[in-house]
């Protein structure tokens, strides 16, 4: 397979559409041309990542962080920007998906929330738009002997799609009126007399990618010379996409058994308390890695626990004043358990592409009892 095919495969898996604006998400290095024959997964593009690679003699790395953060001015040997040079060197492309995986559906948040058992979790906040853009509702006035043939050439088109539903649409009898002027070519009635005629108003929701060629179908099909529709923009309350999870667990669980569930499922060797440690759970909070001001929300929804990577000092003041129990993994340790998942579906995507999940990539910190 190709680099550009690869990508292809795991932007359907993990829309970088879903990534936060300051994110570095993508083909960061490499040639898309390049062929792929083996690829590790990672959560950082260490220095001892890249030897791994080289050993097993891999043409791409998957990498959950950016290896490119910020405008580097120089690439060298030596010095932070030492991976960057080897891979360039080397001839391994980098791809990365970073918060896109933090905000997709059966990502990174979505695991830590299973984990707690936490029950039709929702996003926290830094929303973004859905992965698929922006929908409309298209509203169109048909004559009634005509409507099928319309309807069918717009859902052809592409509207009417929601979830697994395709041809989802909506119909209500009405009376036009219209009234030809000069130069009007009317398909029904006749100039300078004002006409009534039974229409259905048709309403389908379509993709913002798709709005210009169901239009077209619909002036294609419909039979009026100037058709009577509306397009507006549709705002899903209730459909967000973001980061972090947030809900109510199934049953009230204790602090203890918390931190058990935590260590069987990401590892965790050791964890940060801040607040409460001798409560029960009934509403839990999860975000990985570090989520900034979204702890706020934490805070305002009256939650009992949030469990993150870290938490810098004064949000962890915050947590403990408001009274919020938090529970700090280490950043990438609330992250790289969820790569397995990730892995097992590449396997089933890219089966002429050996997968590995990289034994080198690692916690940065050691923790040892003082």
């Amino acid at each position: 397979m190709k680099v550009r095919e690869v990508c292809a495969v795991v932007d359907e898996l993990v829309p970088l559409t879903l990534a936060q604006e300051w994110d570095n998400v993508g083909l960061l290095i490499g040639r898309a041309n390049n062929t792929v024959r083996n690829v590790l997964v990672c959560i950082d593009a260490t220095t001892g990542v890249v030897a791994e690679a080289r050993r097993k003699k891999v043409d791409m790395i998957l990498s959950y962080h950016p290896i490119i953060w910020d405008g580097l001015k120089r690439i060298t040997a030596d010095g932070p920007s030492r991976p960057v040079y080897e891979l360039i060197r080397d001839g391994i492309s980098v791809f990365s998906i970073h918060t896109a995986f933090d905000v997709i559906t059966g990502g990174v948040n979505d695991q830590l929330a299973d984990m707690l058992g936490i029950v039709d979790p929702t996003p926290i906040g830094d929303y973004v738009p859905a992965p698929e853009g922006p929908l409309y509702k298209l509203t169109v006035f048909v004559p009634k002997e005509d409507v099928d043939r319309v309807a069918e050439a717009i859902f052809a088109a592409g509207a009417g799609r929601i979830g697994r539903y395709s041809h989802c649409g909506f119909r209500i009898e009405g009376i036009g009126s219209f009234l030809p002027l000069n130069g009007a070519k009317p398909a029904i009635g006749r100039k300078g007399k004002r006409e009534y005629v039974e229409e259905i108003r048709l309403e389908s929701i379509v993709a913002a990618d798709k709005v210009p060629a169901v239009l077209a179908a619909m002036r294609k099909a419909h039979p009026y010379e100037t058709p009577a529709f509306d397009v507006f923009r549709h705002h899903d309350l209730e459909g967000k996409w973001g980061l972090g999870r947030m809900g109510s667990l199934a049953k009230p669980v204790s602090i203890p058994e918390i931190i058990q569930k935590i260590k069987r499922t990401t590892g965790a060797r050791a964890v940060g308390l801040v607040g409460p440690n001798r409560r029960m759970v009934k509403t839990a909070a999860v975000c990985a890695g570090t989520c900034g001001k979204i702890i706020d929300a934490v805070i305002s929804a009256g939650c009992d626990l949030y469990v993150t990577g870290e938490l810098k000092h004064h949000v962890a003041l915050a947590a403990q004043e408001a009274g919020l129990t938090c529970i700090c993994l280490s950043h990438t340790v609330s992250e790289r358990f969820a790569l397995k998942k990730l892995v097992g579906q590449l396997k089933k995507r890219l089966k002429p592409v050996t997968i590995s999940l990289s034994r080198a990539d690692a916690d940065p910190f050691t923790w040892k009892s003082i």
